[in-house]
């Protein structure tokens, strides 16, 4: 199997980049990870590109053209796919359009519901009784892609912000390589 070359944005612990880090050594997962980019130069999920030697890049976005930076590193190493892996800023619609192959994110939730940030807190405030979490392609609108694949569990009375990322976190370190594979199954690019 030719693996596609794939480059992880993140901007925090790195927990979905570790497991899909590990899951792209085995030969039978469709993609290699040729690149790390984080906007958060004291992000932890770095520890990993370190630890696998994985090159890595930490990208300013605060600097005027930071995209198109992106862009040329990303041309570069001929990366096929991106993945979205609690990157904690919006994809332009430049952007997008000009990477012109797909872009996968993974979101806390159950989309459409709790699109955005804070999740946890809000499905506890809602009082939802089941969520879990959602693969999904990035499109120009948030968290508003077509969805590849979803997950849901059912929420205890106990649970609360913590023991729900934890619970949903378990989940996305499987849901997000299964994405991946049914991706590839079902498309060729």
């Amino acid at each position: 199997m030719v693996k596609k070359r794939a480059c992880i944005f993140i901007s925090g612990k790195g927990s979905n980049l570790n497991s899909l880090i590990k899951r792209s050594r085995d030969n039978s997962f469709p993609i290699k990870i040729n690149l790390i980019i984080s906007n958060k130069v004291n992000a932890e999920g770095l520890n990993y590109a370190k630890k696998f030697s994985i090159p890595f890049i930490i990208i300013d976005t605060s600097k005027k053209n930071y995209e198109i930076k992106i862009l040329n590193e990303i041309s570069k190493r001929n990366i096929s796919i991106i993945c979205l892996a609690g990157y904690m800023k919006i994809l332009s619609k430049r952007f997008i359009r000009q990477f012109k192959r797909p872009i996968l994110n993974i979101h806390p939730s159950l989309l459409p519901k709790f699109k955005g940030i804070n999740t946890y807190k809000r499905i506890i405030e809602k009082k939802e009784r089941i969520t879990g979490c959602t693969v999904h392609f990035v499109n120009e609108y948030l968290d508003s892609g077509k969805i590849i694949l979803k997950k849901s569990f059912e929420i205890k009375d106990s649970d609360n912000e913590r023991s729900l990322k934890i619970k949903t976190q378990i989940m996305e370190h499987k849901s997000y390589p299964e994405a991946i594979i049914r991706l590839f199954k079902n498309i060729n690019f």
